[in-house]
């Protein structure tokens, strides 16, 4: 409630001194103000609209793309907030005899309606920025009804005051008023940074850097004071991640040493360009820096893969190559085959993202038993006779006729080879033995002396992936910290650069301006000074 209570009492009262001010010129000058407030009205209902508008648009997404809307209208917000601080600070001395002389120049050009136009663009823009902010603003407070009421009481406060200084009766220093409530609103926009990294990331645009930086819940516990200071008004969570952290820090720190530095230490004349340059140096070899320290690691070995039974013991490996898969079982003939990509399905295996495919083929029972008796056939069925099988009518030794079929499937994530498993289907067509007629039997097993399910599979498959997962994870930490921050850092450093030099172009400019004397005043100086030795 207290940040929207300011946002709406800042916005408000640069608008309601922009109207005041034209207001008592038209007054004075004897003109109508029905055209002002007409231009009042409409900038108000257009700037309503544009909230409820983006209000009813996010609220129609998906949860995803909310959540990415959310990140755009927070950048849009920080940036309108920034600008505004920043032109405050140093406009806000200035600001009534600026509009002052405006409006008096278009009295005396005749353009009454021109003083109507800037009323209405005036509120316009102070109230669109207001939208786009206490929007916002809501999306990162925990109650969004005594957010909207702080944001109302502040325009009804904002519009007091502007009354109150349109009467005389209200003497307000614009300057110290915009200057405390700006450092206030530097810590929301920080918040706000931090806010609009967290749902960047829920939008699944931002997934590095996600790190827990440190455990506030024993301060920012639901329902306190504190929670209601720290998340509700600053913005800051419970559980703040590194890149919320630098987010926060890279935003506050230079815009609060801009805006609040003393005036009297600014630097000045050569020492502008001198500092632009150095802070410049100082950014372009962070940026290598970074570049250089979050090289990339050499990738996991996880071509090959040692294959386990059901029993877990080794049976074979298989080798993944460009696009093959080469099994290796021992006792038998290596078997490859094609991993086509355009035949592969994506899956979540073992918690991350693969390809995988599938395929069967009939295998050897060649080693089956030609005949089953009814002890045999009862192991092969779990325990069992099949249905229809009875041992008073069916006796057996019954003639088996086999047929195995093996399925293998394999999951690939990049050029690591996660799992190979492999199953077998064995049907089994019985004859003779007192049957009337051939029965066809479904079973776990083709081998009567184990009677167990034949299967394979990779050894260490969760630790496999957890091997490509941590891989996976170090590139998005790389491509965050390793390449983007970098650039955006080398930007930054480039354009102090730019700066530095431009500053100091001014300089030669302005010593090469300086007025020179003409050589006849140079000489009959000369000859004064001469005169006044003797």
């Amino acid at each position: 409630m207290l940040a929207t209570f300011v946002i709406g009492l800042r916005e408000g009262l640069e608008a309601a001194l922009i109207v005041g001010i034209i207001a008592a010129f038209l007054r004075r000058n004897g003109r109508r103000l029905t055209s002002m407030w007409i231009g009042v009205v409409l900038a108000v209902i257009l700037s309503i609209v544009v909230g409820v508008a983006l209000a009813l648009v996010e609220q129609a997404l998906p949860q995803a793309a909310q959540e990415g809307m959310e990140s755009i209208i927070g950048v849009v917000a920080v940036f309108f907030v920034t600008g505004m601080i920043v032109w405050m600070n140093g406009h806000a001395r200035k600001m009534r005899a600026e509009l002052e002389e405006q409006a008096g120049e278009a009295l005396r050009d005749g353009h009454a309606l021109a003083l109507a136009v800037m009323a209405f663009l005036a509120v316009l823009k102070e109230g669109f920025e207001t939208s786009v902010f206490l929007l916002a603003t809501f999306t990162a407070s925990s109650n969004t009804g005594l957010a909207a009421l702080g944001a109302v009481l502040g325009v009804v406060v904002a519009v007091g005051i502007g009354v109150g200084i349109y009467y005389g009766g209200v003497k307000l220093d614009l300057s110290r008023f915009f200057r405390i409530t700006g450092a206030f609103l530097i810590l929301v926009a920080a918040g706000l940074v931090m806010t609009t990294l967290r749902t960047a990331h829920e939008a699944g645009w931002i997934t590095a850097g996600q790190q827990q930086i440190v455990d506030l819940s024993w301060l920012v516990s639901p329902g306190t004071v504190t929670a209601a200071l720290l998340t509700g008004v600053l913005g800051i969570p419970s559980d703040p991640r590194l890149i919320e952290v630098v987010g926060w820090l890279a935003y506050l720190i230079p815009v609060a040493l801009y805006v609040y530095w003393p005036q009297r230490r600014r630097p000045r004349g050569r020492v502008v360009p001198a500092l632009q340059a150095a802070i410049g140096g100082v950014l372009a070899v962070s940026a290598v820096a970074l570049a250089v320290g979050f090289a990339l690691p050499s990738e996991p070995d996880l071509d090959t893969a040692t294959l386990v039974d059901a029993d877990g013991t080794t049976v074979g490996t298989a080798s993944l190559t460009a696009d093959e898969l080469v099994i290796s079982l021992d006792g038998e003939d290596s078997a490859a085959h094609t991993l086509d990509p355009t035949a592969a399905t994506t899956a979540q295996y073992s918690g991350i993202d693969t390809l995988t495919w599938e395929w069967s083929e009939d295998a050897d029972a060649s080693d089956a038993p030609a005949t089953l008796t009814l002890d045999e056939l009862a192991a092969l069925n779990g325990g069992s006779l099949p249905i229809g099988v009875s041992r008073t009518q069916q006796t057996g030794p019954f003639a088996a006729t086999w047929h195995i079929t093996a399925t293998r499937d394999a999951w690939v994530s990049g050029d690591a080879l996660i799992d190979v498993t492999e199953t077998e289907k064995v049907v089994v067509t019985l004859s003779g033995g007192g049957l009337g007629t051939n029965r066809t039997v479904t079973l776990a097993s083709a081998d009567p002396q184990t009677a167990t399910a034949a299967g394979l599979s990779v050894a260490g498959v969760d630790d496999r992936a957890a091997q490509v997962d941590a891989a996976d994870a170090f590139v998005d930490e790389r491509q965050l910290w390793g390449v983007r921050v970098p650039l955006v850092v080398a930007i930054a450093a480039g354009v102090l650069f730019a700066a530095a030099f431009r500053s100091r172009r001014r300089l030669r400019t302005a010593a090469l301006d300086v007025p020179t004397a003409p050589p006849e005043s140079r000489i009959t100086e000369s000859r004064r000074d001469s005169n006044a030795i003797h």
